[in-house]
């Protein structure tokens, strides 16, 4: 194994050198391909307030995932897609269900969009369970953390995931365009087909898109158990995914702007890999309308408006596949933004955003409910702005927010939340700049932490809420430093994020019956309360990023989670560094990349053992040829070559469930 990282970094330290004299003849400030190809296209993140590019966000840190490389990371989760982006980690319940945690930060602090809107399901409430947004037919996915990702709800205080599939298209193509994609899998005997079409007729622009998956149990390097002969090996049991999922949108386009709607369906049966064996049966139905008007009146850019509604359901099944426990929410949610003109040098959006939800998780065999029937409603009004002084931009925003839960059994509860975020950057000198950033966030307890009181089978435990908590308080500085152009391009961050009444499951070591009485089939996890400070850094840098030629890519990612009275926050992410080499021209793209997890020992007091140390090594090779009015590409994708055994501290299974071991994905991707 040192032989192989050895051979890695020496390809890498061979491919920076050979390019890297070329940074200071760039002339391109975009940062020209090697080739001299021309300018490099820029990525524009839509889930940012002024629509800006990757590389602008040093006031709020962004990846945008997108085309090759998108393609090339995909997973069956989301988690899986994210999880070697810098800061960003991810939960692992088995292949059907993993959530992306940023900083430290998951579940209802992590906020899931789908083109800007609430993907509404509930992945936030537990990591068993699957995020209902596909990023199979996703033409990017967006990650933000800082002041922007507050504007979409208090509750993102740790920053957003957005998933941009347009499905209600906003232009006219003058032809149909499209891909569809075939790929399978050999660790697990996957088999997966999707696509998009996209298409005009007269002033209407038409969508459609489209996935299907069938995964069975993964295999696993080693035992189940690490170090017990007797745990099993082979294949994970419960490891396995059924997925269905479609979409259809249309909208009427002019040279005022569009308007247009959506619908979408999304079936998924998956394996969950604790010791009981449970599936996850999920189901949900989402409707969106979306409407732009440009210059609507004097002063103003555009007028935006969304609305969305979701009926989302998951069963938890037992043995005989009987439902144990249902999952239901209903939400609708309204969004407006208007975007002004600028004034006095000041630039900005401001809006209203309005939810209503219906939320349960209740027995299906008559015992206690997990979480009653709770509505929840949500009224706020939002604003950033944005302006240069000199060489200095200035960014500031706030959001107001008025939350109300009401169970039809317990206390109501009401919560007003103010958010606030000010930002600096400065060009300090040609191709470099500095940011520094303050917010102040609150957030509202989740539903199912104020008002749980019942058994979560899944998870083998048994949840108790509290339904006086406290709004959780955030204040998070940020520092940021990043060379922004030529071939070379590097960043570095530090934070520290202090938030007072952090909200955490306590699993207390007591075990007690489905009736929540002494007994020894769930343990008992009490919701509570206490004052918490989460610290990081993280540095990037990059070589020929998106030119042709030889590339590569170092980072380095760390935080540290920790409650102020002493202890650590459960389910902390492991110190982690990586490197990659990738090689484009023309019709050929190949990679590499190694990912180094140092072990993690930074345990909450109910968490059993650490994890240890790990890599896991990467390669893709693909070549693209046309055939007729086609690009046809044939890729292959190999993953954890090394065949090392990987338990990330992020997953509650992480004991008895490591991920997958050597698998190669064979593929061919058709676009026109």
């Amino acid at each position: 194994m040192n032989t192989q990282k050895t051979l890695l970094a020496s390809a890498i330290l061979a491919a920076i050198s050979s390019i890297a004299h070329a940074d200071t003849a760039s002339a391109d400030p975009q940062g020209a391909g090697a080739q001299g190809t021309g300018q490099v296209q820029q990525v524009v993140v839509t889930a940012n307030p002024f629509r800006s590019a990757e590389g602008d966000q040093i006031l709020t840190p962004a990846k945008v995932l997108q085309g090759d490389e998108l393609r090339d990371k995909a997973g069956s989760s989301l988690g899986e897609t994210l999880s070697q982006e810098l800061g960003v980690s991810a939960s692992a319940f088995g292949a059907g269900a993993s959530r992306p945690i940023i900083r430290g930060m998951e579940g209802p602090r992590v906020k899931m969009l789908e083109n800007g809107m609430a993907v509404s399901d509930v992945s936030g409430l537990s990591n068993d369970h699957a995020v209902a947004a596909e990023g199979a037919v996703a033409r990017q996915i967006e990650i933000l953390r800082g002041p922007a990702a507050l504007l979409y709800g208090s509750g993102a205080i740790g920053g957003l995931v957005n998933v941009v599939n347009e499905r209600i298209p906003t232009t006219l193509e003058p032809k149909p365009t499209g891909q569809a994609e075939a790929r399978y899998s050999t660790v697990d005997t996957g088999k997966n087909a999707s696509g998009t079409l996209d298409g005009s007729v007269g002033k209407f622009a038409l969508h459609a898109d489209g996935n299907w998956r069938n995964a069975d149990d993964y295999k696993i390097p080693g035992t189940r158990t690490a170090g017990d002969p007797d745990s099993g090996s082979g294949r994970l049991a419960n490891s396995f995914t059924r997925e269905r999922n479609a979409g259809i949108g249309g909208s009427y386009v002019g040279d005022w702007g569009y308007a247009g709607a959506s619908v979408s369906h999304l079936t998924n049966l998956y394996g969950i890999p604790s010791a009981e064996g449970s599936r996850i049966d999920q189901e949900q139905t989402r409707y969106d309308i979306e409407a732009l008007v440009r210059a609507p009146f004097a002063g103003f850019e555009n007028l935006k408006f969304k609305a969305g509604h979701t009926s989302y359901e998951h069963a938890e099944l037992g043995e005989n596949d009987a439902p144990e426990v249902v999952f239901d929410n209903r939400s609708t949610e309204t969004r407006v933004e208007l975007s002004h003109l600028p004034v006095a040098g000041w630039r900005g959006t401001f809006g209203l955003q309005t939810e209503n939800t219906h939320f349960s998780a209740l027995s299906a065999e008559g015992g206690p409910d997990t979480v009653p029937v709770t509505r929840s409603t949500s009224q706020a009004g939002f604003l950033v702005e944005e302006k240069d002084l000199g060489p200095v931009r200035l960014s500031a925003g706030g959001r107001l927010e008025h939350v109300k839960r009401q169970p039809i059994t317990g206390l109501d509860r009401s919560f007003d939340l103010k958010s606030g975020s000010v930002g600096a950057q400065w060009p300090f000198m040609q191709g470099y700049a500095a940011g520094l950033t303050y917010s102040y966030a609150q957030r509202a307890p989740a539903t199912e932490e104020l008002y749980s009181h019942g058994p979560h089978d899944a998870t083998v435990t048994f949840d108790i809420g509290n339904p006086d908590f406290r709004k959780e308080v955030s204040r998070n500085v940020e520092l940021s430093v990043q060379k922004t152009n030529g071939l070379v391009r590097w960043k570095a961050n530090l934070y520290r994020n202090k938030v007072d009444d952090f909200i955490y499951g306590n699993v207390t070591g007591m075990l007690v019956d489905e009736e929540g009485n002494p007994g020894e089939e769930l343990r008992e996890r009490i919701f509570e309360q206490a004052n918490a400070t989460i610290r990081g850094a993280e540095a990037e840098l990059t070589v020929n990023e998106h030119g042709a030629g030889w590339s590569g890519r170092l980072f380095a990612d760390t935080s540290r989670g920790k409650l102020d009275a002493g202890g650590s926050l459960p389910l902390q992410p492991a110190d982690r560094v990586g490197a990659s080499v990738a090689y484009k021209m023309d019709a050929l793209r190949a990679g590499l990349s190694l990912v180094h997890a140092r072990g993690q020992d930074r345990l909450a007091s109910f968490e059993g053992t650490p994890t240890d140390s790990y890599n896991q090594l990467n390669a893709n090779l693909s070549y693209t040829q046309k055939a007729g009015a086609y690009d046809l590409t044939y890729f292959l994708l190999a993953k954890n070559l090394l065949n090392d055994e990987i338990r990330v501290s992020t997953s509650v299974l992480k004991d008895i469930a490591p991920l997958a071991g050597r698998g190669i994905v064979f593929g061919v991707r058709a676009k026109f």
